[in-house]
């Protein structure tokens, strides 16, 4: 069976497979279906956004479709950048430009003041519409510079509760057991599984 991950960022397509790699699926992405044309995300949250990509591209697609909207929360910042996390610096910002502008924010932040989550919402849907939505959160403090070489995103600023090292300097293995978009899509899994057994819409599972 196939199911499509509604991204054409290489990166993030990488860590999605990665993480649904148990499941019997052919797992695609936007990549293989070069006439859908991209999704707006102008949703107010995390979950409109993922809802909107999931069901806009199962509809275009007429496959199971997997769509998830995530992004970094700081509390000093009053939750920017939130859901404009991808184009914090602007609409076609980099990930060193959206990194730059954070820290340049947080300018003399001590630790206290630098505390954040990455929030992740995985929406799962079909032609006929919404299946379920699942939440996933990482709580941790943004660093005083970029460190490390994987990842992608603020993956070289976060450094979860609990670790020393940023996303960026840990395995792709060991950021895909702790991540928030681990955790978000081990639920949406379940998810996957209740739908594949009896065809069930199941409430959000947030």
């Amino acid at each position: 069976m196939d199911i499509v991950i509604a991204t054409r960022n290489r990166n993030k397509a990488k860590e999605l497979k990665k993480c649904l790699a148990d499941l019997n699926f052919t797992v695609l992405s936007l990549s293989d279906f070069p006439d859908v044309p991209p999704v707006e995300e102008d949703g107010a949250t995390f979950e409109e956004n993922a809802v909107k990509k999931a069901a806009t591209v199962a509809k275009a697609t007429g496959l199971l479709t997997l769509a998830d909207d995530s992004g970094l929360v700081v509390d000093s910042l009053d939750g920017r950048p939130g859901v404009y996390s991808a184009r914090y610096s602007g609409q076609n910002a980099t990930d060193r430009e959206n990194n730059e502008k954070l820290l340049h924010e947080l300018e003399g932040a001590v630790n206290e003041q630098r505390q954040a989550r990455f929030v992740c919402c995985a929406a799962l849907a079909d032609k006929k519409g919404l299946i379920n939505v699942a939440k996933g959160t990482c709580e941790g403090q943004i660093g005083h510079e970029c460190r490390g070489n994987f990842g992608f995103g603020y993956d070289p600023l976060f450094i979860k509760d609990g670790y020393n090292k940023t996303f960026a300097e840990l395995p792709l293995e060991t950021k895909n057991r702790i991540s928030h978009r681990a955790l978000a899509l081990q639920k949406a899994k379940f998810a996957i599984e209740r739908y594949l057994l009896g065809g069930e819409r199941s409430k959000p599972n947030l």
